[in-house]
């Protein structure tokens, strides 16, 4: 047994206070083990991912992937059935089985339906009503009791940014899904369902909320991270141990310690007003 260890906090980049993260998913809740996984850590993240919004520390953005039809083939049924916009934005049938169930086209509507949602929260500066809709979405609206449609949950507003799936052009929130598919910078394409981005970095590990939070918390600049990556289940305080090497006035109770997600700086505190100056190892005064 060979036990592997992964440590992400100098993967990701980590510029500055604001963490840039992205899920590449996909509202199909019918495609086995991937999809069932996907389901289960987006309601499991759903309240550190809405701490995180709310606070101004990260800024979330989902992405669906689709695919196009070539033209010589939009009038066949396959593309009828897996696709919208004539044959522009396609995903595949849930059920692999053309002749029952859902088509891959409601499977298409639905991710933009789920986009413009994001986009309408967007706009009035709730990004975080994301999560809401799609764990709600998932409970509410199964594929396995027939109730994945609009009748299900439905906005004017997000009806309108959807437009026409009918119409033979393109969307453009759609096409702005497929242009971000391809690899910019030091990121690749992305091709597998589901993919994560941490400050433009894609994310190698298990979908998990423990591993994606360190995964997250690695891009906040060192002493900018906000509270929740610094709770006992994400993070070691080596401040605990030997006040981890710093000064330490034990009669007033003043340390130099101060606690990172990527372990610890010794810095002279700021205490009642008054700046102390130092090393912050053996002297702050």
């Amino acid at each position: 047994m060979v036990n592997v260890n992964l440590d992400w906090r100098e993967a990701v980049p980590h510029p500055d206070d604001r963490v840039e993260y992205e899920l590449w998913t996909n509202s199909n809740d019918e495609c086995g083990v991937k999809c069932d996984m996907l389901m289960e850590f987006v309601k499991d993240f759903k309240g550190a991912a809405q701490i995180l919004e709310k606070g101004g520390y990260t800024q979330f953005t989902p992405h669906y992937i689709t695919w196009y039809c070539p033209q010589a083939f939009t009038l066949s049924k396959q593309c009828k059935s897996q696709c919208i916009n004539h044959g522009r934005y396609c995903a595949p049938d849930p059920e692999q089985d053309f002749s029952t169930g859902y088509d891959g086209k409601d499977v298409v509507i639905e991710n933009l339906r789920q986009l413009c949602v994001f986009k309408v929260a967007n706009e009035t500066k709730k990004p975080w009503v994301w999560w809401d809709y799609v764990t709600d979405f998932q409970i509410r609206c199964p594929m396995k009791e027939k109730k994945y449609n609009k009748k299900c949950l439905d906005i004017k507003k997000i009806e309108r940014c959807m437009g026409d799936p009918d119409a033979d052009s393109e969307n453009s929130v759609l096409k702005e899904e497929q242009d971000a598919q391809v690899g910019k910078g030091s990121r690749g394409d992305v091709t597998i369902l589901p993919t994560l981005v941490v400050n433009s970095r894609q994310y190698r590990g298990k979908l998990e909320k423990g591993a994606v939070m360190k995964a997250i918390c690695s891009g906040f600049e060192e002493t900018t991270e906000p509270a929740v990556c610094l709770s006992s289940d994400v993070e070691t305080n080596e401040c605990l141990s030997n006040n981890g090497g710093c000064w330490l006035d034990k009669g007033a109770n003043i340390t130099a310690c101060k606690d990172t997600f990527r372990g610890r700086v010794c810095e002279c505190p700021l205490v009642d007003g008054v700046q102390f100056k130092g090393d912050g190892y053996t002297t702050c005064e």
